[in-house]
């Protein structure tokens, strides 16, 4: 990855509470668990991206929750609001906010993928040396990462998608492929916003670094899983 200090990640999370996270997934399970989910979730995201190097900021949402994102994480890390009406403004905005810092190349990414690989970001800066946009398609139809070089950024990649559809990465692609820009698309990843995901999520995480995460931990705590049709779970943590 190039100098840290040209790369900025910018971190989109919001307030783990009740009827404001994970509310598919509350839905399927219960609200106390979902939400208990979701803030192992943003741990387990901060703990891969202190292992990178690269400087991030912490977008969070709502405005006025700084205080509260403080109390629980602390105040060594970087905090900006999400400022706009919509998820396609509030990202346009933090985008703008960090090139306007002098950030060179900046990636968004979200709080639904706790098991996220450090080298695909690393992967995304390293083709922003060489291309305009990078971008990661979910399962979902979304995306999970999306990133400009400050000299190509496209404020009208935000502009009239239809959020949390299935046609939102295919929507943003042809947007950009109209503009010309040069594109790299990273591979597939799997947001956690079902039963079945959260599923999913165990099953391809019985090896490797993720089996000793929050989450991970988090899921086997709870022998109320078992009911919900998880497998076994490991006792060897």
């Amino acid at each position: 990855m190039d100098k840290p200090d040209k790369n900025c990640i910018l971190f989109f999370v919001k307030y783990p509470e009740k009827g404001q996270v994970k509310t598919r997934l509350s839905t399927e399970l219960n609200e106390t668990i979902a939400v208990e989910l979701y803030r192992n979730f943003i741990l387990d995201l901060l703990t891969m991206l202190e292992k990178l190097g690269a400087p991030f900021q912490i977008c969070f949402s709502p405005v006025d929750s700084q205080g509260e994102f403080m109390k629980w994480l602390g105040d060594d890390y970087s905090y900006v609001p999400q400022q706009g009406e919509g998820l396609g403004q509030r990202m346009k905005n933090a985008l703008i906010h960090a090139f306007g810092q002098g950030f060179r190349r900046a990636v968004i990414i979200g709080s639904d993928s706790p098991d996220l690989r450090g080298n695909l970001i690393h992967e995304a800066f390293s083709f922003l040396k060489t291309h305009d946009a990078v971008i990661g398609p979910s399962l979902d139809g979304g995306y999970y990462l999306i990133g400009f070089n400050s000299g190509s950024f496209f404020p009208k990649a935000f502009d009239g998608i239809k959020w949390s559809t299935d046609t939102v990465f295919r929507d943003t692609i042809s947007i950009l492929e109209k503009a010309r820009l040069r594109i790299h698309k990273l591979p597939e990843w799997r947001d956690i916003d079902t039963l079945a995901d959260l599923k999913h999520l165990y099953m391809r995480n019985q090896d490797g670094e993720f089996f000793s995460s929050r989450t991970m931990a988090y899921i086997h705590s709870k022998p109320i899983m078992l009911d919900y049709g998880f497998p076994a779970l490991k006792t060897d943590y």
